[in-house]
Parts: structure tokens; sequence; C-alpha cells
């Protein structure tokens, strides 16, 4: 197989094999782009493991702030001499990349690498790495959302796990007192409100988009959610917390000055550390799904650019590092789930971060959906967040907001 040419009028591309085994004596350099997170930092520390099995693959990685990756990687899939073989792609990327050929089909390597077992990655994080029914990606780290709570405050309070939109807003009620906040919330305008509130949405019963893949976000379930959303920050929320993200709510949760909190799943582990941020109220949190058992799903992939000057060294870095073997180190060393089967390992369970969080995140990562599908996703999640903020900020209404939104979103992804 010989990987397809960029469609916007890109480099001619190098030959692949379309290999799913790569042999071992394979030779060349893999240079990678990441983002700045701490499981790059997980990956990073397996790469001499790697190098044990392939010795004449040098592996070259770069992590920079999500802010600066896209613009780079856009630049390297344009070059005659590409500066990345092996990138990770955010979903609201993947159409866009896609469609413009930037990135090598992955299917065929895929069906012919022995003991892959790729049926195992969750569905939902898989269904992000297919455009029109093609795969270009392979999961590499979830961005799932589920709602953590310090179990202490939820004792005290003779509280259960809210488990529909309704509870939510009244344990976040009953949890506030002078001294404490029922939940820290993520209202900033753009990507984050539009994060969080997706989660009440689902909980209320609605959708981003139909089943024909039409916006949804005019509807009486998202009117409810949006009203509801608006109540929990003006009464439950932290004051003055209209620009926060999620490092601010964090920082609230784990100080003891908010009892809960909608964040991702792999936070917990970070609360519940001894010599982390929390101090000694370490050891007191624990997750949930969402209220209503829908929660939103971000996700990182890996996928090997189109132009890649080392594509078959890049497959195999590839399907090694997401192989269930080296999954199970990754995931004991803190790195997010993508593998059901690794959530149900005994070395996992034992040596990791206890059995409850791994049925709480496998019950998530189950049952997920990301913010966007089709093009222009980051785009149309910057819209839609801009409207939510509005809203929350009383600066609109919800009906006018959720209006725009609707607009924004058909204007932008047609």
């Amino acid at each position: 197989m010989t990987a397809s040419c960029a469609g916007t009028g890109g480099p001619a591309s190098p030959e692949s094999s379309g290999l799913g085994d790569i042999p071992k004596g394979t030779q060349g350099t893999v240079r990678i782009l990441m983002e700045n997170v701490p499981d790059t930092d997980i990956v990073m520390d397996l790469v001499d493991d790697f190098n044990a099995e392939y010795p004449d693959i040098t592996v070259d990685i770069e992590s920079l702030t999500f802010d600066q990756m896209r613009d780079k990687l856009v630049s390297s899939f344009q070059a005659p001499d590409p500066t990345y073989d092996l990138i990770v792609v955010d979903n609201p990327w993947m159409v866009d990349f896609a469609d413009a050929g930037f990135l090598e089909p992955l299917d065929e390597r895929i069906a012919s690498t022995t003991d892959y077992n790729a049926d195992d990655f969750f569905t939902p994080l898989v269904d992000i790495t297919k455009v029109d029914g093609t795969t270009y990606g392979v999961p590499f780290y979830n961005y799932a959302l589920g709602y953590l709570y310090n179990s202490d405050d939820l004792a005290a309070a003779s509280l259960s796990v809210p488990t529909t939109l309704d509870e939510l807003v009244s344990t976040s009620q009953a949890l506030t007192s002078d001294d404490k906040s029922g939940i820290a919330m993520q209202p900033q305008r753009g990507y984050k409100i539009f994060e969080e509130w997706a989660n009440w949405l689902f909980a209320a019963g609605g959708s981003i988009y139909d089943e024909e893949g039409n916006p949804t976000l005019d509807t009486p379930e998202a009117k409810a959610a949006l009203e509801a959303y608006i109540d929990v920050y003006s009464n439950s929320a932290p004051s003055n917390s209209l620009s926060w993200a999620f490092d601010e709510a964090f920082r609230s949760v784990s100080s003891g000055q908010s009892a809960s909190m909608i964040s991702y799943n792999w936070n917990l582990p970070a609360l519940n550390d001894p010599e982390g941020a929390a101090g000694s109220l370490a050891g007191k949190f624990k997750l949930a799904p969402m209220p209503g058992g829908k929660q939103v799903l971000g996700s990182w992939s890996w996928a090997i650019p189109s132009n890649s000057a080392a594509s078959d060294a890049a497959w195999a870095f590839t399907s090694w590092v997401t192989s269930q073997d080296v999954d199970i180190d990754r995931v004991i060393s803190g790195g997010a789930a993508i593998r059901s089967s690794t959530l149900e390992d005994p070395g996992v369970l034992t040596d990791g971060f206890g059995s409850d969080y791994y049925d709480a995140v496998k019950q998530i990562l189950s049952d997920a959906a990301p913010l966007s599908a089709g093009a222009n996703g980051e785009e149309m999640i910057q819209a839609v967040g801009t409207e939510l903020n509005e809203a929350v900020a009383g600066t609109k209404s919800v009906d006018d907001a959720l209006a725009a939104a609707q607009a924004a979103v058909v204007k932008i992804q047609g």
C-alpha cells in the first residue's frame, strides 16, 4: 500500500508498507508531537522498553501546550520535509484533518497486527477515530468527565451520590454552607462551559445532535439544563467564578473550599495523592458517573500523517504503546484508560488506584459522547460556549442564548 497524498496540494507521500506487524529490524526515526500533559511523561518513560524490542528505531518526542499544537501540525502536514512522523489528534480536529487528506488510513494496519485485539478499545473512543467509515487513529488518552466529590462532605450531609439532574441541583445546594461551596464549576467562555454544561444537557435527556446529525441545542431539554446550570452557579458555586476553568475548580475542591466538581475522571488519583494538592483531604475523594449515566467525552488519538517520513516505524511505536501488555503498565503509572481489559487486569486492580475508581471509569467510558461531530468542530465548540457563558453572565436570556447557539452550529457545520 502507498499512503494517500495530502488533499490540499501537500507534498508527495513517502512509501508506506501498510503492514500491521512491523519487522523488529526496521530502522528509522519517529518524530512525535504530543500535548504537554502528565500522560506524555508516562509515554516518554516507556521509550526504553520499546527500544528493547525495536533497537533501530529512534523515538523523538516533542511536547507543547495545547494552544501551540494545531498550527505546528498543519505546517508539518503541508511541508515537503515534514516535522512530525506521528502525532496525537484532539477529537474536534479529526474530521478536518482526515477530510484534508492529512492522515494515513489505518484499517489495514490494525486488522493485520497480530494479537492487537482492537475490539478491546472502548467503543466511544474508537468512534472518534472514524471518518466516513475509515479509521484514522488509535485511542491514546481519554478526557471523559465524571462527578468528583468529597465523600466526607456527602456523608456529613446524609446525602447519596446524585443520579438525576434534579438531585445534582438539590445535592449541590445541600452541600453549600457559609464556608463551603457545594460545587466548583467551570463556566469560562468557550470550550470549558460547553464541556461542563453538556453533561447537564445529557442528564436532562437532551443531546447535541439528533440521530441524523442535526444540532439540537434549542430543545426543551437544553433549556431545562441551562436553567438548572445557572441556578446552581448562582446559589451553590464559588462567588465571582464566571471565568473559572479546570485549574481554578480543582484548587477549590482540593483545598476543601468546594465539596464537588464535574471534571476529568483521571483527576481522582491526583486528588487522593497524599503528596498532592489536597494534603490531609487526600483519600476522601470519590468518582461517580454523571447523573443520568451519560457524560461528555474528550479524546486524543494516535495518528500517522500522510506525509510521514517513517510511517512504518510510527506504526511500530503506536501498536506497541497501545498493545494490551503495555497499556497495563501505562495505566498503573497513572495513564488514562483506553482499553476495557486493562481495567479488569489483576495487576491494575492491585497496583493501581483502587477497584472502585476503575469500575467508575469503565461505566463512564461505556456511555459517553463528544462535543462535536463533523467538520469545524473547534470553531463550533467555541461559538456554543460563548453563548452559554452569555446566559450565565446574564447578558442574554436562556432562550436567546440557545437560539444563537443553534444558529451558530448550523452556520458553522451546515
